[in-house]
């Protein structure tokens, strides 16, 4: 089972379509059944799920959806792609533990999890993009392994790479002619929570 769809309520349609297009999000619909049934179809760069509005899809209030969350790899750089693309969005912050007031800033020790920042819709419905570099242990399989663009593949080869340097060292400072395979152990026990390799 896979979440694949979030119906957001809004109030004008076309006003939302023109938001999450101007973010880049994929649109993957737009159909009327009649006058009464609209259903536009959106997806965030990299996601498997999409989000759904129209009209007719929902009796909740244009506004209500509140604080979805949105997953990124560097909290810094989608803040200011969402700023380019003309978001309001907040200042980063990060919270101390869970219910913890927000703390101004990026999170200093860079841990998953707990830096994030907000951006709302025209009609108010809030997202939260939260920064997750490595995730708990079971949260993803393995075998599902995938980065959600060029720049989350990016970071993870740049974390594998620092990993290894220090592997190597740990090793006497030898060339390590299996490079390719510890990087990929490395990159999927990162993406799915296990144990990092030495």
């Amino acid at each position: 089972m896979k979440l694949e769809v979030v119906v957001i309520p809004v109030s004008d349609v076309d006003r939302a379509k023109r938001f999450y297009a101007r973010l880049g999000w994929r649109l993957d619909a737009d159909f009327a059944v009649g006058e009464s049934f609209r259903v536009v179809q959106f997806t965030p760069p990299g996601s498997p799920a999409s989000v759904h509005f129209g009209e007719g899809l929902t009796s909740a209030e244009p506004g209500t959806a509140s604080t979805t969350y949105l997953v990124v790899s560097d909290i810094e750089t989608a803040r200011a792609e969402l700023l380019a693309k003309g978001a309001e969005v907040s200042e980063v912050f990060h919270r101390a533990g869970p219910g913890q007031p927000p703390i101004q800033g990026r999170d200093p020790e860079g841990r998953s999890y707990v830096s994030f920042a907000t951006f709302s819709d025209p009609d108010g419905n809030s997202w939260l993009l939260q920064e997750i570099t490595n995730r708990f242990p079971g949260r993803i399989e393995a075998a599902a392994t995938s980065f959600a663009s060029v720049s989350d593949l990016a970071a993870a080869l740049g974390r594998a790479a620092a990993a290894h340097s220090e592997h190597e060292k740990r090793d006497g400072g030898r060339h390590d002619e299996n490079w390719p395979d510890w990087y990929a152990s490395y990159m999927v026990a990162e993406a799915s929570g296990k144990e990092l390799p030495l």
